[in-house]
């Protein structure tokens, strides 16, 4: 999609759609205060019919007013006035997308940015409307054909500025939405790819072809061999079940200065997970294809950063491999040894993500980074604890808690921060190994966390459990493309992109 920014008189802006916001008890928003004074009272009477009353989310579109150069008039309820924060601001966004795509527009020039929800400014009003635009609009095409896409789907929105000196703030919000709405778009397609055509080999080609595309991206992929090596025992122990050999995939965008200390994003890449000789339930397997989704944020943020050109030290790890039941595969029981030199005791093949996980982990040394995150499908407990509205933040850094966190709410991609205590250590004692893979049933998403924090004793570090949040189930399944913008907002900020 296409976005920019529009300033003149509003009545006399020539646009296939012009899209207001209208408040409950069908209080009109300013620009639609000034069209209605325009078309001598038509909106004011159309809506005294009833036909919208504001609730957020309705949308009403109006043909033939008088008074005014728009083809279409998009009515788009914002709710309660006094209410109206970036949450409900977002999905005012985001019905107005959707009725101008099903409506065959093509092109629209809205108004929403100008209702300046509580706490937002320019920049994060325009930048809220490009990624709720994008996302609006984004459909899966790669194995199906789209019988319901209109003719002539939504690609172009501007947005109006009814304001002076605000034009570069505006600016800034596009760019940045853009490429954020690039990154999020890129992690929903290789998470809703299905796993017999998105494997380890397939993101591995994924990573080279953004290194084509951006100068300062340098790719790296490091095959079984290399792996073995090293002495990656535990991730190679995931791998083994698989016909699809594992990848380790090395992204870095070297923006910053020669020598700055980069942040190293990590994301679990499991392309699908049947749970190995611990096997899962048919029911709903088929969302497995998701546990790749950790990787998917890692492919999303480190493409925003590149097309942003941001100037950041970044580097992307992304442990790939498959986790099924075959003759070679893990059985409980069975000893591993990671790169670090510690043993694991594996008593569920389905805990396979921090097998891969720690050995990248440990890889990560070598980068001397100012911090890592690692994000990943962890645990069925986080989505128990919160549901599917935050990810679960684990770090015992409180300074990087609080930029994860602040960044969260800075972009509507929330966290929550959930202990990393060392009383919760001892659940994973093992009499035969160092430790266990999993620590029982309780706190089953701490003590995940717990067994990464071993291996991350030698950076800051930061884990994020996005289990609840990466994908949505039943009638809308379909990958979301967090924590991408989370990641991109804290990226910008280090970057010194934002004031």
């Amino acid at each position: 999609m296409e976005f920019s920014v529009k300033t003149g008189a509003l009545a006399k802006q020539r646009t296939p759609c012009l899209v207001l916001g209208i408040f409950e008890r069908r209080k009109l928003s300013p620009p639609a205060e000034a069209i209605d004074e325009a078309s001598d009272g038509r909106l004011a009477a159309i809506l005294k019919r009833g036909d919208l009353n504001g609730d957020i989310g309705a949308t009403l579109c109006l043909y033939d007013v008088p008074g005014i150069a728009a083809e279409r008039v998009l009515l788009v309820g914002c709710g309660k006035r006094r209410e109206l924060d970036q949450a409900r601001y977002g999905q005012a966004c985001t019905a107005a997308a959707r009725a101008l795509d099903a409506m065959g527009a093509g092109e629209a020039l809205s108004t929403l940015p100008e209702l300046a929800p509580n706490g937002l400014d320019r920049y994060r009003t325009t930048r809220g409307a490009v990624t709720a635009t994008a996302a609006a609009v984004y459909r899966y095409t790669r194995t199906k054909d789209d019988k319901k896409a209109p003719k002539q789907p939504l690609k172009r929105l501007n947005v109006w500025l009814g304001k002076k000196g605000e034009e570069a703030a505006a600016e800034l919000g596009i760019s940045h939405g853009q490429a954020v709405a690039h990154g999020v778009a890129l992690a929903r397609e290789l998470g809703n790819l299905p796993g017999n055509i998105c494997t380890p080999t397939y993101l591995a080609e994924q990573a080279e072809a953004l290194g084509k595309e951006f100068s300062k991206l340098r790719v790296e992929v490091l095959e079984e061999a290399d792996m073995e090596t090293l002495g990656m025992g535990a991730l190679l122990s995931v791998s083994r079940g698989s016909r699809q050999p594992a990848k380790l995939i090395v992204m870095e965008h070297r923006g910053g200065k020669k020598g700055d200390k980069p942040v190293v994003l990590v994301g679990k890449g499991l392309t699908f997970d049947a749970g190995g000789i611990s096997l899962k339930p048919a029911a709903e397997m088929d969302e497995m294809k998701y546990d790749m989704c950790g990787g998917a944020s890692v492919f999303g943020a480190v493409r925003a950063a590149a097309e942003l050109d941001l100037p950041i030290n970044l580097i992307g790890v992304v442990p790939s491999s498959e986790n099924l039941p075959d003759g070679a595969a893990n059985k409980p029981g069975d000893i591993v040894k990671s790169l670090s030199g510690q043993t694991i005791e594996i008593l569920n093949t389905d805990a396979e993500g921090r097998l891969i996980l720690c050995d990248a982990l440990t890889y990560c040394e070598r980068f001397e980074p100012a911090a890592v995150i690692d994000m990943a499908t962890l645990t069925g407990a986080c989505v128990v604890a919160l549901g599917k509205h935050p990810a679960g933040l684990f770090t015992s850094d409180d300074k990087l808690a609080d930029e994860i966190l602040a960044a969260g709410e800075a972009s509507g991609d929330r966290a929550w921060r959930l202990p990393l205590w060392d009383d919760y250590q001892s659940q994973l004692d093992s009499n035969f190994a160092d430790m266990a893979n999993i620590g029982g049933r309780e706190a089953g998403a701490v003590t995940a966390a717990c067994f990464l924090s071993r291996y991350t004793k030698k950076y800051r570090w930061a884990h994020l459990d996005i289990a609840g949040i990466a994908w949505l189930g039943g009638k809308e399944k379909g990958a979301t493309g967090r924590p991408v913008s989370l990641l991109a907002e804290l990226l910008l900020r280090r970057a010194g992109a934002l004031t």
